[in-house]
């Protein structure tokens, strides 16, 4: 099995450095219409700017899978405003995006939990589809397939008729948008197996969370259900992807931790490794990079595991 690892958002290595900066819609209101444009102006600018020193760090530390933060852009998505982000910066998006495709990095994003479009509450599903939009435009702009992670997200009135909202409303969406999403399953109401049904049905891929299905696990074990979650990628050109995570502690089994349980990986690589050839596994812990390298560390201390770079391997089939 071959795998590389992500992870998500900020550089914790770069903070010293600078940071993706942004406004509150407060403070922006308080501004007058020329200042507004000049603020929201030196923000892209800086942020597009930051991005792309996040971009050649990675490609500098060999990571070659990476989220990007929804809130580069400041307000983009704001329902009371609304401007645009993508004309006037069309140079450093083609740059950005010339990067990513020269150097084969899979760049994706997954909104916030707010994010949902099986809502009961049509201003929830309005803005829900702006974010969508938002994140089809950032792709477009870089010239790239990138892929959106969302959760099925209510349950409000129980999960059936949850699950049907969310089908309606997913096939009101533009097919491009509708081919930009993935689904994956979370830590209390939609498991493996509610998920894993609602992608075949909608015939997208499913991502599987590895610590929320230990959270929240199926009557069945999670082996049952993997060949068919990665044939949910059978028709997609780039390799299944996993999120893992270890829990913050005993008592916050739901948090995620700083860093990442070892022996944690180590058994879940063992389960899906059977069942998968190529994988791309997002690190989702506040460590970001310095979890992923402290990880690697550990990994290399295994003669089992051949590193090709510094965050892809090959294994055997444990």
């Amino acid at each position: 099995m071959k795998a590389r690892l992500g992870y998500v958002s900020i550089a914790l290595s770069l903070e010293e450095i600078d940071h993706f900066r942004t406004i509150t819609w407060t403070a922006f209101t308080k501004l007058d219409e020329k200042a507004k444009k000049e603020k929201l102006h030196d923000i892209i600018q800086h942020n597009l700017q930051f991005f792309e020193t996040t971009l050649k760090y990675n490609l500098q530390n060999e990571i070659f899978f990476y989220r990007m933060s929804q809130n580069m852009i400041p307000l983009a998505t704001h329902p009371m405003y609304s401007y645009d982000y993508i004309t006037p910066y069309q140079r450093q998006w083609k740059k950005l995006g010339n990067f990513i495709k020269k150097n084969h990095m899979r760049v994706d994003m997954h909104p916030d939990q707010y994010c949902v479009l099986n809502s009961t509450k049509i201003e929830v599903i309005h803005q829900t589809m702006a974010t969508l939009s938002f994140c089809h435009r950032i792709f477009q702009a870089l010239s790239i397939k990138g892929k959106v992670i969302l959760h099925v997200g209510s349950s409000v009135l129980g999960k059936e008729d949850s699950i049907e909202r969310f089908i309606h409303t997913f096939e009101t969406l533009d097919k491009e948008i509708q081919q930009m999403i993935l689904l994956e399953n979370d830590d209390k109401v939609y498991n493996v197996k509610d998920v894993l049904e609602l992608c075949e049905r909608l015939k997208i891929p499913m991502v599987l969370d590895y610590h929320h299905a230990l959270c929240n696990p199926t009557k069945e074990k999670l082996t049952t259900f993997l060949p068919r979650i990665f044939a949910t990628w059978n028709k997609e050109t780039l390799p299944p992807k996993i999120h893992f995570s270890s829990p913050k502690s005993r008592k916050e089994k739901r948090a995620h931790h700083t860093y990442l349980s070892y022996d944690g990986f180590q058994k879940m690589i063992k389960t899906i490794s059977p069942y998968v050839e190529e994988v791309d596994i997002m690190l989702e812990c506040k460590g970001k990079e310095e979890a992923l390298f402290r990880l690697v560390r550990q990994l290399k201390m295994d003669s089992s595991y051949t590193f090709l770079c510094n965050t892809i391997w090959e294994t055997k089939k444990m």
